[in-house]
């Protein structure tokens, strides 16, 4: 698969070697064309840099591994190169005091969307910190990590999915690009519980048997034990 990078930091950094190392061309695009050339080198294989327009134009996927509000005025830069390619945002709108800068109106995934009207958006990759995406793989008490996926084209999220399993991670089905928003605001709350409370957010939710409270067998189990 040809893969654009637009941006130079650490998402597009851990992100982009994974792709790499699976066999995929990618190109790293920046404004700044010696950091591209830099991060190009560093990762190696088949990553070459370019401008952010090289990169954009050179994707069958483009990653926008840009801030929130930076990636909306790129993309309508460069919405003519991008129409008809997949869109994945990574982005978090998360502020000071960790709350969510889209509160009460489209998500970061949404705006990209509107900038870059002929691009297929998939938000991913967005709800844990770039050492982590480091990590070779995501594997965690023997489970990969699962990133949750949405969009509204689904040749889109195969693509996506693909570069999720690339990563070492299992894709999950997270709803079309209205629930994007729901990615953000989730990040937002586990960044607070992780950095604010040093809490730790992946226990607040039951496993997946538990989702509807106990089995009507353990229920059972439990009620005859006390009988």
């Amino acid at each position: 698969m040809r893969i654009g990078v637009l941006g130079t930091g650490n998402m597009a950094d851990a992100l982009a070697t994974h792709w790499v190392r699976a066999g995929h061309d990618v190109t790293v695009g920046g404004r700044d064309a010696h950091k591209a050339e830099r991060l190009a080198t560093r990762i190696g294989g088949s990553a070459k840099p370019g401008s952010l327009r090289a990169a954009a134009e050179s994707g069958q996927v483009v990653l926008a591994a840009l801030p929130f509000g930076a990636g909306v005025d790129v993309a309508r830069d460069l919405h003519a190169a991008l129409e008809g390619r997949v869109l994945l945002d990574c982005s978090n709108p998360v502020g000071p005091g960790f709350r969510l800068l889209t509160e009460g109106g489209p998500s970061a995934a949404q705006q990209l969307a509107v900038a870059a009207p002929g691009a297929h958006v998939v938000k991913a990759f967005n709800l844990c910190h770039e050492d982590v995406w480091r990590m070779r793989p995501p594997v965690f008490d023997g489970r990969p990590l699962a990133v949750p996926v949405c969009g509204d084209d689904e040749t889109a999220l195969v693509r996506a999915r693909e570069l999720v399993r690339d990563v070492g991670c299992e894709p999950v089905a997270g709803g079309g690009l209205e629930r994007a928003g729901l990615l953000e605001a989730t990040a937002a709350l586990f960044i607070a519980l992780w950095v604010g409370e040093g809490a730790d957010a992946q226990a607040i939710a039951p496993p997946l048997a538990y989702a509807a409270g106990p089995s009507h067998q353990e229920a059972e189990g439990g009620t005859a034990a006390f009988r």
